[in-house]
């Protein structure tokens, strides 16, 4: 997959964000940047802008097999798409409404993410070798993928019933005693970044499966960030997550009231309100490391993604039929003969 690609200024050289470092290094001249060079950099390419003078801009493009859009600059050629590994076509800019706010550096670099694909293949018996071959791990993609970031604050109240049952035994005579307590909660509680994938269908599953990330390492965004790797821009709005986000905050905030109640040997709530207020929502690119599979006997792609910042695994394996096959003959059909020869018996 192409990737963003910013220009050396010591030798023209193409620049690639490196997460170990989290600086931009130049594999020509050898040269390392940091941030705040780089917004200097992009401070002069605004002038020139500013001046009428030709500026690099990033741009779409968009995949005709299954419409995944990646993001890229105006020179780079995209050879294929990382889903279905069909080639793509330009499709549009990225501005406007759709330029994140924020973005998560990528923390692991392609090494440490391939070491830890290794580590978790290594444990899967039945999964084709194609499927981890030096080719075809040399397709893994670090991406950056889109999603909405809610914020608000709430205020919840909280009545309920709480009993305490004590049982003990005199003599022949069982007692039990039971103290009923009027529980009252109420509190305030701020709510910062809840991820919601901003992609559908597939793309969604995948990105998904990585979460949580470490939300206050977040970043303004730069595109120098993407230097080095791909992103994927959004295709769905904040507005199809309102009632979902708005739904799961609230019982965030209850469960929080209903623990803070104390210890009951049962306790049964009332009646509970939570107002939500100040809400707000953001648009970020978080790193994921993804390695795709067609399986073109089965018409199905297979997916590995890892979090680019905190390493967590998610993927979908193929199964080897021959393999499957194999184990069938190596365990189970000797124990049939067994049984049939009469061995089983005389074991």
């Amino acid at each position: 997959m192409a990737a963003i690609t910013y220009k050396c200024p010591n030798c023209g050289g193409g620049l690639i964000f490196e997460p170990k470092s989290q600086k931009y290094h130049c594999e020509f001249c050898l040269s390392d940047f940091t941030e705040e060079e780089m917004e200097k950099i992009q401070e002069k390419e605004q002038e020139k802008e500013e001046k009428g003078e030709e500026r690099e801009a990033p741009v779409l493009y968009t995949c005709p097999s299954c419409g995944a859009q990646i993001v890229t600059d105006a020179t780079t050629a995209a050879t294929f798409c990382y889903y279905c590994h069909n080639p793509v076509v330009l499709a549009g800019r990225l501005t406007g409404s759709f330029e994140p706010d924020y973005v998560i550096p990528f923390q692991i670099d392609r090494k440490k993410a391939e070491e830890i694909f290794g580590q978790w293949i290594r444990r899967k018996r039945f999964v084709p070798d194609s499927f981890y071959s030096p080719k075809q791990i040399q397709t893994m993609t670090g991406v950056y993928f889109p999603y909405w970031l809610y914020r608000c604050q709430l205020h919840g109240n909280l009545t309920a019933e709480g009993r305490n049952n004590r049982v003990w035994t005199a003599g022949n005579i069982r007692y039990t005693e039971t103290k009923v307590y009027d529980v009252r909660r109420e509190g305030d509680l701020d709510i910062d970044s809840v991820a919601r994938n901003a992609l559908k269908k597939a793309n969604r599953k995948l990105a998904d499966g990585v979460l949580p990330y470490r939300m206050e390492e977040k970043k303004p965004f730069s595109m120098g960030y993407l230097s080095g790797f791909v992103a994927e821009n959004r295709d769905m709005e904040r507005e199809s997550f309102v009632s979902e986000v708005q739904s799961e905050v609230r019982q965030f905030a209850l469960e929080n009231l209903k623990a803070s109640a104390g210890d009951f040997s049962s306790l049964e709530v009332k009646n509970s309100e939570v107002d939500v207020t100040e809400e707000g929502w953001n648009y970020a690119l978080l790193p994921v490391w993804t390695l795709t599979y067609n399986d073109k006997a089965r018409g199905k792609i297979y997916y590995f993604a890892l979090n680019g910042q905190t390493g967590k695994v998610w993927g979908e394996l193929p199964v080897d039929n021959k393999k499957l096959a194999v184990l069938f003959l190596g365990v189970v059909l000797p124990l049939l003969i067994l049984l049939l020869t009469g061995g089983y018996f005389l074991g």
